[in-house]
Order: structure tokens, then sequence, then C-alpha cells
């Protein structure tokens, strides 16, 4: 069996690159950090593309890859001392988040595991099935997370009152 072709990786990779922005911001919440993220994560999907052998697994096995490359730079960012936000000039870029703050900092609140299946699944509109693909687990384990998470959501927002 042979690897996938580097030109239909390549069409991948070009396609999907607003939606790979999109997940790695939500992780990370910097647009630096999550371009860099996105730009090595490509050039390790290209560098192992040897590895992929379906090419039907070709969003899972990358998806795989970029939510790696994010979690290792948000270990990296523990192991330095941040700034205070008021302390950073955030520019004038999009958010490519919702626009309710609370939401998205309650879902980021939220532990690694549960995180990652409620962002996959709302954020990037991934079936059940795509999340287990993707994250490595069964499909059960993929429920009962988004099951917490979402039941941790909602017992949060629950004290927030709309304006």
């Amino acid at each position: 069996m042979a690897s996938v072709s580097v030109k239909g990786l390549e069409t991948y990779l070009v396609a999907g690159q607003a939606r790979f922005y999109r997940l790695a911001y939500s992780y990370l919440q910097n647009r630096e950090e999550a371009l860099d993220a996105v730009q090595t994560a490509v050039c390790r999907a290209l560098e192992r593309r040897r590895d992929l052998r379906d090419e039907a697994a070709l969003p899972a096995w990358f998806t795989r890859i970029l939510i790696h490359v994010c979690m290792d730079l948000l270990r990296r960012r523990k192991q330095v001392m941040l700034l205070p936000p008021e302390a950073l000039d955030t520019g004038s870029y999009e958010d490519p988040l919702p626009e309710d703050g609370a939401l998205s900092s309650r879902v980021n609140a939220l532990p690694p595991e549960v995180q990652t299946v409620v962002k996959l699944r709302f954020y990037e509109d991934m079936s059940l099935r795509e999340i287990s693909e993707v994250t490595g687990c069964n499909l059960n384990t993929v429920k009962s997370r988004l099951y917490a998470g979402l039941k941790k959501l909602r017992v949060s927002l629950e004290g927030v009152t709309l304006e």
C-alpha cells in the first residue's frame, strides 16, 4: 500500500488552512502562536507523510498532529512567565472564536481531554466518530467526555446573567 501523495496532502492542507488556524487559535488564544502551530503541524505532516497509508485517514491524522503541536506549545507556555493581558498589544486581529467571552473562557477552563472533544464537536463540527478517530479514544469515551463537558459548562453558565 502506498503512502499519501504529496499533491493530495498539499491540496488538503491548502483547502483547510482557515479551519486549522481556527482550531489552533481555540487552544492557544494567540494569533502568532496559532499561526506558528499550524506551520509546525504542516511541516510535521509533510515530513511524516509516508507514515500515513490511507488517504481517508488524512483529516484525523493531521488534526491529531495539530492538537499535539498546540498542547506542546501550551506546556512550554507554562514554563515561561507571561505578562498580564493589559501589557500586551492585541492589535486589531479578528477573533475566530465565539464572541461570548464567558463561554470561550469556560470551555478553555475544562480539562484538556474534555476541552478537545468540545472544541472538535462544536468549533470544528466533527462527528463523534471523527473525534474518536482524531483523539484515539473509543466512541463511548468521547460521548462521556462530551456529556461531562457540556454538563460542566451548563452549571458554570447558570450563574451568568445576560444584560
